[in-house]
């Protein structure tokens, strides 16, 4: 297990690597200059080679990559080009805001989707099997950004029952955050918990099929008993690694519904500054967010081993 853990964050920090080269990549190619846009009406063939010989764009981009990424290991991301301030005194109150909404999203999302999902096998076939099922699918064909605008504009917009903005401050108490963050976070839920729920009542009737429980069916255990107690615990390793990749999604995937609800968040901080040139700021949020990828799926990988017994003990 240890062996196989390690092979894990070995591949993990492999992967980072490879996100951080196309990352960088990314930005490099992104048209127009840097200099041209930070200098604007006032470039001149002076100032635009002054300013690139500021920013050290004058180097190979080999060797700033390998200067950014010692930098990064560092802890140091650079200051943003906006406002000069330090990178990282930027991203912490949004990584806090974002953080903060996908855990609102996730204690939500997380026990209604398996739930769901339990209810759903457990009734198989039923009026309530086939409406979840339906509805869930609905939910998933519906981009992000339209389900939002409707629900902007049927509770906030025509009921007023909330803010259709989620102007959260630093002074802001947990109530109040709660309030305020409450369309973006069922925004959310509604996304997520249809993968997950849908995952869940898969993974419990393909175990359903199996001869145990056929057995256990045979002996006149109750179905509820039958899945709860011994299809939905070897049923697990799959819906782990859903839950892992709607989790990541909570977290990278939050940039469409940030800038809907022009919430503070570090979606929201990454797209004013692509809008802005901001190169050190885009990278930074774009490394963070690759970083919580990985991490969350390698997390899935190692629980969906341990969570199955035939993987722990191969032999």
């Amino acid at each position: 297990m240890l062996r196989l853990i390690a092979q894990k964050l070995a591949l993990g920090v492999m992967t980072l690597f490879a996100a951080s080269v196309l990352i960088f990549a990314g930005t490099e190619v992104l048209p127009g200059d840097l200099a041209s846009a930070i200098l604007q009406n006032n470039a001149t063939p002076e100032t635009l080679a002054e300013t690139r010989k500021e920013l050290g764009l004058d180097r190979p981009a080999v060797v700033r990559y390998v200067e950014w990424l010692g930098n990064v290991a560092h802890g140091d991301f650079g200051h943003s080009l906006a406002n000069k301030r330090d990178v990282v005194e930027e991203l912490a109150p949004r990584v806090r805001n974002t953080l903060f909404l996908a855990l609102y999203a996730a204690i939500i999302a997380v026990p209604l989707a398996v739930g769901l999902g339990l209810a759903a096998a457990i009734r198989q076939g039923s009026i309530f099997d086939r409406i979840v099922n339906v509805v869930t699918l609905m939910t998933i064909s519906v981009p992000e950004y339209f389900l939002a605008y409707l629900l902007v504009k049927f509770t906030a917009i025509d009921n007023g029952w909330f803010p259709p903005l989620a102007n959260v401050t630093d002074e802001s108490s947990l109530v109040e955050r709660l309030y305020l963050t409450f369309l973006p976070m069922l925004t959310l839920v509604l996304v997520i918990v249809a993968h997950m729920m849908r995952m869940t009542r898969a993974s419990v009737l393909a175990i359903m099929a199996s001869p145990y429980i056929e057995m256990a069916i045979l002996k006149g255990v109750r179905k509820w008993r039958i899945v709860v107690k011994h299809a939905f615990p070897n049923a697990l390793a799959p819906i782990i690694s859903v839950i892992a990749l709607n989790l990541a999604y909570l977290i990278v995937g939050v940039v469409v519904v940030e800038a809907v609800f022009v919430y503070p968040g570090l979606g929201q901080l990454m797209v004013d500054a692509v809008s802005k040139h901001d190169v050190p700021v885009v990278q930074a949020c774009g490394l963070i967010f690759a970083a919580a990828f990985i991490l969350l799926n390698m997390s899935a990988d190692i629980l969906a081993i341990m969570s199955n017994p035939r993987l722990r003990h191969p032999r």
